[in-house]
């Protein structure tokens, strides 16, 4: 039996096309037209030797090898793009220091920093986790030359970039029986009610926090009664809390773990909650190439990892 050698062009033509969510859009965003990207597709579904789509309505779906194939397309493409990279920059030289809230460091570090340190082995990077005023304090003081954190909506010198726009979710354990407390299983026989004899538990991170103001001004708004059950600095330990059914948190669904789970809202009764945006912040507007490549490799995981969160949830 010959073996199945796959062409990189044709992978990008596919996993571009799931990413877009059309293949047309595909074409346009490659600078191909729609039959040549379709020829692409038969060709990879014959290299293939099964299906890799389904009729889904008036589109198509990926069946479950199209499903396992997508996984390593992006895996070449990455390697290939990597391989790319460390013969350009090979003797690329310098440092990084490098900025992140918690909720990305076991989420985007390793894969991200695995990543730069093989392309650009003469490059050091110094990598700091806080929390988001102090990031932008160390950005401000020139201590950071890049950090990926939340907006705020506070004034900062350093130039941002959005890089997606998430929404806000109440966040519960993951084990059922986590949540027998009185106060949930009120909520639950009575969602639509806008008093409670309990009030709601919040596990938050503890003050100066913009995110603990946006959801107890929420729960004010709707007249739902509330309390601190659970404050902490550390994020580790808010996803401990609530995985224990100590009360419920509020996150973006970014690099949630296994133990906990976002809730519907409407279903006990709780209010809606705006979006947050997330920036990566520079502190110069032309940063050196080091940086920039750093920040490339940042931006182009983020956006793999909302892709790809968002057609879970689809």
């Amino acid at each position: 039996m010959s073996q199945v050698m796959f062409d990189l062009d044709v992978l990008r033509s596919f996993s571009t096309g799931i990413a877009l969510g059309s293949y047309a859009r595909a074409a346009d965003r490659l600078g191909r037209s729609t039959s040549a990207v379709s020829a692409q597709l038969k060709k990879l579904e014959a290299q293939a030797g099964t299906a890799l789509f389904r009729k889904a309505g008036r589109g198509l779906e990926l069946t479950d090898a199209g499903e396992t194939l997508l996984a390593y397309a992006h895996r070449m493409l990455e390697l290939n793009e990597e391989a790319g990279a460390a013969m350009r920059g090979a003797d690329l030289q310098g440092w990084v220091r490098l900025g992140l809230q918690e909720d990305f460091g076991e989420t985007l570090l390793p894969a991200v920093l695995g990543r730069f340190s093989r392309a650009h082995p003469k490059v050091r990077i110094e990598a700091f986790v806080a929390r988001s005023a102090e990031l932008r304090e160390r950005l401000e003081l020139r201590q950071l030359d890049l950090a990926l954190a939340w907006d705020t909506g506070e004034q900062m010198t350093a130039h941002g970039e959005r890089v997606a726009r998430l929404p806000l979710q109440w966040i519960g354990p993951r084990a059922p029986d986590a949540l027998d407390a009185p106060w949930w299983k009120e909520r639950e026989r009575r969602p639509g009610a806008r008093k409670s004899k309990e009030p709601l538990p919040l596990v938050l991170l503890d003050a100066p926090c913009p995110l603990r103001e946006i959801v107890t001004a929420a729960l004010d708004r709707a007249g739902t009664p509330w309390r601190h059950a659970f404050t902490s600095a550390s994020l580790a330990a808010l996803w401990a809390a609530t995985s224990a059914g100590l009360g419920l948190s509020v996150r973006t669904p970014f690099g949630l773990p296994a133990h906990v789970r976002p809730i519907d809202r409407t279903a006990v009764g709780l209010p809606a909650l705006p979006q947050m945006s997330l920036m990566l912040y520079r502190a110069q507007a032309a940063a050196e190439t080091p940086v920039e490549r750093l920040a490339t490799l940042l931006l182009e995981a983020v956006r793999q990892h909302v892709q790809l969160e968002s057609a879970q949830l689809h």
